[in-house]
């Protein structure tokens, strides 16, 4: 990765070189020189021009997206310079797989950037800064502060039909996934004991065969919602599994072989129907930590198997929006994330109908958490 990136480094710098020559240099077209008649410096070299290209480059890469595009609009040259494909390749390499979480409106077609990204052509036909500026979170989060995201056909209608219900006082989302069980620290828990993160407001006292119990929280102290946490056993069996590192009988479904495929699959347990009927969305929380297999064949299989089930199983239109917690444990070298583009990806869920995001989550401080919660939220119709 660190050659990979350096040769980058060297391609973007080449670029940036032969688009100051053609500016600045002594052999110039007809066409540089009609952009320098509109630069702001007329052709001529600016102080900060002045700095070797190897520079420039330097202080591009501690600038963040914004900062770019508002040192593009100070001049053709410097328009010319923050366009160019091959810098925001170059940031794409070194960003996005830092990045906490993704949604379905944002997520790339990883297939075909990697195969961009392996690519060195000398000319980029992709627009590599439409794909960052796209995908990057903190872009993604101005967009929903100014209100200037451009809506989809689907969000339009979406948006339509829920104005035209009455919203329930509450919603409700149904919880799941191995996340909740194979950490060494517990989400539920945490939950329950972190009321300046999330109030507990209430809890059912209904126990569904010692797999699953409804909690109401309080978002932003005003905003109430419940979580139904269904666990795949009781919790002797689980913590054993968790101990033992081994996997256990799934009692959220039932296996079916399909007549056709002969393929296994699964369908949600009928005394869990009703329940996942009546949710407004699913929250599926994963196992992220590297050292305990996340991202192998089986688990995703089971992982995406068990997805499907739920969503499908469920049954309603317009389908219902997916939050998926990226979990680990804690944040700490000795404690590695698998992506969250990865988590994506290994999911299959751009795959999926549903309205989806992905949100890195660490449970130990429960950082993320909001920053899923209140999309999920969002995307129910709950206006924050």
């Amino acid at each position: 990765m660190a050659a990979r990136k350096h040769n980058f480094e060297n391609v973007v710098i080449g670029h940036l070189n032969s688009i100051k020559d053609r500016f600045f240099g002594v052999k110039r077209s007809k066409v540089a020189e009609e952009d320098d008649s509109s630069s702001t410096h007329g052709g001529e070299l600016g102080s900060f021009d002045t700095l070797p290209v190897e520079i420039h480059f330097l202080i591009m890469t501690f600038l963040s997206p914004q900062d770019l595009c508002r040192l593009g609009g100070t001049s053709q040259y410097w328009r010319a310079l923050i366009r160019d494909p091959s810098l925001w390749k170059y940031f794409l390499l070194r960003d996005m797989y830092l990045w906490s979480s993704v949604d379905h409106l944002s997520m790339p077609d990883m297939n075909s950037l990697e195969t961009a990204l392996s690519e060195s052509a000398s000319s980029e036909s992709r627009d590599f800064m439409a794909d960052y500026l796209r995908t990057c979170p903190a872009c993604r989060s101005q967009w929903q502060q100014s209100g200037s995201r451009p809506a989809t056909a689907h969000g339009t209608v979406t948006s339509f039909l829920k104005s035209m219900v009455v919203a329930a006082a509450e919603p409700r989302f149904a919880m799941f996934g191995p996340g909740l069980e194979q950490l060494e620290a517990c989400l539920v828990l945490k939950l329950l004991n972190s009321p300046d993160i999330l109030p507990v407001t209430g809890a059912s006292q209904t126990q569904i065969r010692g797999i699953g119990s409804g909690i109401t929280f309080a978002y932003g102290g005003l905003h109430k919602f419940s979580i139904f946490t269904l666990h795949s056993t009781n919790r002797a069996e689980r913590e054993r599994a968790r101990l033992e590192r081994v996997d256990v009988q799934n009692r959220l479904f039932t296996q079916r072989e399909d007549e056709v495929t002969g393929r296994t699959e699964l369908t949600i347990a009928p005394n869990l129907l009703e329940v996942c009927q009546t949710v407004e969305g699913f929250i599926f929380a994963t196992n992220a930590e590297t050292e305990h297999g996340g991202g192998s064949s089986e688990a995703k299989e089971r992982d995406f198997a068990q997805i499907r089930a739920m969503l499908v199983g469920s049954g309603q239109t317009p389908p219902r929006p997916l939050l998926v917690l990226s979990c680990t444990s804690r944040e700490a070298p000795e404690c590695p994330r698998f992506p969250c583009l990865k988590v994506a990806q290994w999911l299959s869920l751009s795959q999926l109908p549903n309205p989806w995001m992905v949100q890195d989550t660490v449970v130990e401080s429960l950082s993320g958490l909001l920053d899923g919660i209140q999309w999920l939220l969002r995307q129910t119709g709950t206006r924050l």
